[in-house]
Parts: structure tokens; sequence; C-alpha cells
């Protein structure tokens, strides 16, 4: 059902359309932790560190998909909002184009030149192998997640967050029962979760895809659509690349850091491979929220409705907050059993390390999610310069700090970094979002 955000009560509009975007992602992760989960318990410690280290890598990927998800869902949803439908199908058509091209090129990157990565981070060699074989199957498809990304990028842009929702929680619960199934059943060992999540994800791409098509061709306009326009195509990558850009050095920053963490040894990947599952859980979650008040934020952007926005962010903030309270509790008090979901067994370093972590990170999901929903209003306005600002100054911190402490502090020095980079970048975002036309108009407002 396609939804006009441009009209309503702003909080009840924002919360109606980005709480099924929360559960969405947590079904979205449940792909990833049903891996990592179902490898460490039924395989071992050394699948689980095999899965989690070649996780950091499909992040790269994961991280285009995205941006090229963001690029056709902010620029869509601003000609939704105009209601000028014809070239909102052209920019569905030309971002289908762009992003096959793009995924093509990142399939033989990634076949090519996936061992070397691992090397390149210190993977030890008794897990390089079943690393290598969980990257090269999840390489493979990389189509289904690009037109899946951009399936949900539309639907968002339309104001349905409830379509992707149902697709999701279908397809990640049969993404653990076959990632059991291929495990136990079968003795596939890593390879079965890969194997897993490869048809799921194909399965629900081709279903969400067929509804997108079948949800345009509902909507009547004057004119005809193009496959593809060129200046479209500018606005989409201007759009999608700084978000690429941002996922990608972020994730570039995290295999810095995963090289770090690698030269601890076995345990503690283990461990910080299961808690870095449950902190990106949280952190992804946010971050889908940031991009529904992305969509949000287009919309009314194009119907030249500014005064909604600023209302919009202390919308989202507000959700963003309540979400963060059950969330923080649960890794404080509970992080011991949500580990042990992932480890059979877990040598007493490997929990540590997971125990830790959480608990010097998730008190600061406060600060992180205010961040986020700031972004979402960046993003969303095409202020492209400032949300990359913020989000690079994060990065640098949190690499740069990862290296520094780690001397002195050991493997506790990598996990203090996170609330530094998370804490600067924040008070940048939301000066960056103050800055807004949006609070312009409502200090000439207020000067009248």
């Amino acid at each position: 059902m396609n939804r006009d955000l441009t009209v309503g009560k702003p909080e009840s509009v924002l919360w109606r359309f980005c709480l099924p975007l929360f559960g969405s992602i947590v079904f979205q992760q449940l792909y990833n932790i049903a891996d990592s989960l179902v490898a460490g318990k039924f395989v071992g410690e050394n699948a689980l560190a095999a899965v989690g280290n070649s996780y950091e890598i499909t992040l790269i990927f994961i991280a285009f998909a995205f941006g090229c998800n963001i690029g056709c869902s902010v620029i869509v949803s601003q000609l939704f909002g105009a209601k000028d439908y014809c070239r909102m199908k052209t920019a569905v058509h030309t971002a289908m184009v762009s992003s096959a091209v793009l995924c093509a090129l990142l399939m033989l990157l990634g076949l090519f030149g996936s061992r070397l990565l691992l090397e390149w981070i210190n993977t030890p060699a008794e897990i390089l192998d079943d690393s290598q074989l969980y990257l090269d199957i999840y390489i493979w498809g990389l189509p289904f997640m690009f037109f899946y990304n951009i399936a949900t990028g539309i639907f968002s842009a339309l104001g349905d967050s409830r379509t992707p929702f149902f697709f999701l929680a279908v397809s990640s619960l049969s993404n653990i029962g076959m990632d059991i199934w291929f495990v136990t059943a079968f003795h596939m060992g890593v390879a079965g979760v890969a194997w897993a999540t490869f048809l799921c994800q194909g399965v629900s791409c081709v279903l969400a895809v067929g509804v997108v098509f079948r949800r345009l061709s509902r909507i009547r306009h004057q004119g005809k659509t193009a496959l593809f326009s060129g200046q479209i195509f500018k606005n989409f990558a201007i759009i999608a690349i700084p978000s690429i850009l941002q996922q990608s050095f972020i994730s570039i920053g995290n295999i810095l850091i995963q090289s770090i963490i690698n030269s601890f040894g076995t345990s503690v990947m283990a461990g910080y491979s299961a808690a870095v599952k449950l902190n990106n859980l949280v952190v992804t979650s946010f971050t889908t929220l940031g991009n529904g008040i992305s969509n949000y934020t287009a919309q009314n952007l194009g119907a030249g409705k500014l005064d909604r926005i600023r209302q919009g962010f202390r919308a989202g903030l507000r959700l963003v907050w309540i979400l963060c309270v059950p969330l923080v509790l649960l890794y404080l008090l509970g992080g011991r059993f949500l580990l042990y979901l992932f480890m059979d067994e877990p040598t007493a370093q490997a929990l540590k390390t997971g125990l830790l972590f959480l608990r010097i990170l998730s008190p600061f999901y406060f600060v992180v999610s205010a961040k986020l929903a700031a972004d979402g209003i960046l993003r969303g306005a095409e202020l492209m310069k400032p949300f990359m600002a913020a989000t690079f100054t994060d990065l640098f911190l949190r690499v740069v700090l990862a290296f520094a402490l780690s001397r002195f502090l050991g493997s506790l020095g990598i996990w203090c970094a996170w609330p530094i980079g998370w804490s600067v970048s924040t008070v940048l975002s939301i000066l960056f979002y103050r800055r807004g036309p949006w609070n312009e108009r409502k200090a000439a407002k207020e000067a009248l």
C-alpha cells in the first residue's frame, strides 16, 4: 500500500512508517546472525570465527547495495512527493540498470580477489579456507542482494514499509531453518550456512521485484517512461555515491580493526564475532530508521513542506531513544545469555571478550541513534557533504584510536574507540542538521 508522508500528524505518520522498517531490519540481520549462530553451535568455534571474519568483507558489498537503495529511495521519494509519476518510474528503471552494472563489476572483483583480502586482514591459517568458501558463495548471491535492496528502497519511497517486513520475516525464518537443516542433515559445514542464505535471498528478491513492478503498473501518469535517464542517473549518483563511500569506508575501517583483532587469536575473534553481530543488529536497525526519516524528508521536500521536516526529526529522535531503552538493558543484563546462543561451550576468553564489548558499547546507543536520525534528515535533503564529514570523522577516530589504544590496553582499547568516534560525530551531525533550510525558515518566522 502506497502512503503519502506529506499529510497527517508528523509523529504519527513517521512512527507508523518507521516501526515496520525496524522490524524489517531485525529480520534482515537474522540472516547474518543465523549464519554465525548455526556455525558456532553446530560446527564449532573455528567455523564461527570464519563466518565472522568473512562478514567484515561482505559488509563492503552490502555498502554498495545499501548506497543504491538510498539513492533510488530518495530520488523516487522526491518525485512521488511531487506527484511526478512518469519521471518516478524512469528513476526506478535507471536505478535498476545502474545497479546491475555495478553488481557485475563487484562480482568479478570479489571472485578473483577474495583470498587476497582474507590474507590481507591476517586471517589465521586454520580458518582461511572456510572463510574463502563462505565468501565465494556469498558473492554469487550478490545480484539477489542488490535487486532486493532496490525493491525495498522503492517500497519505502512509496511510503510502504509493511511489504518489505513481510518478505523479510518469512525469508529470515526460512533461512534459520535451512541453515540448521543443511548443517545437521547434510553436514555441509560453513558452506551449508552460505548456501541457505543464497537460496532464501534469491526467493525473496524475485518475489519483491515482481511485487514492485506490479505496484508501479497501477500508478497512472501522462507521458512515456524511459529505460534510462542521464539526468536522473546523475541525481541518483549524487545520493548513492556518498552513501556507498560512507558504508564502504566504514567497512574498510572495520576490516582494519578486524586485522588488529585477528592478532589476538581465535578466541578473541570468536567473542568479537558474536558480539559485533549483536551490536550491528542495533546500529543497522537505527540506520534503517534513519533511512525511513530520509524518505519522510525527501517526500516533504518534494512537496515543499519544510516545517514538517523539523517536526519529523523530533519525532524520529523520540522513537530511537524509546527503542534504545530495552536494547541497552538487554545487552547489559542479558549479554551472557545472548552470547551463548552463538557459541557452544565457548572458551573463557571468547565469552569475556564478547561481554566486555557489549558492556562498553551498548550505553552509547543513545548517542549513535541521535546521529543516525540527524543523518537521515541530511541525506533525504541531499546535504551529502556535511553527512560525509560527520561519518568520516567517526570512522577516522575509531580506526586511529583502535590502533593506538590497543598498543597499551590490548583488545580493551579497540572497544573503547567506538564510543569516542560515535560521540564526536554525533555532535557534528546535529550541528549540521541545525543549519538546514528548515531551521532557517523557523528563524525567519520568529524574526517577523
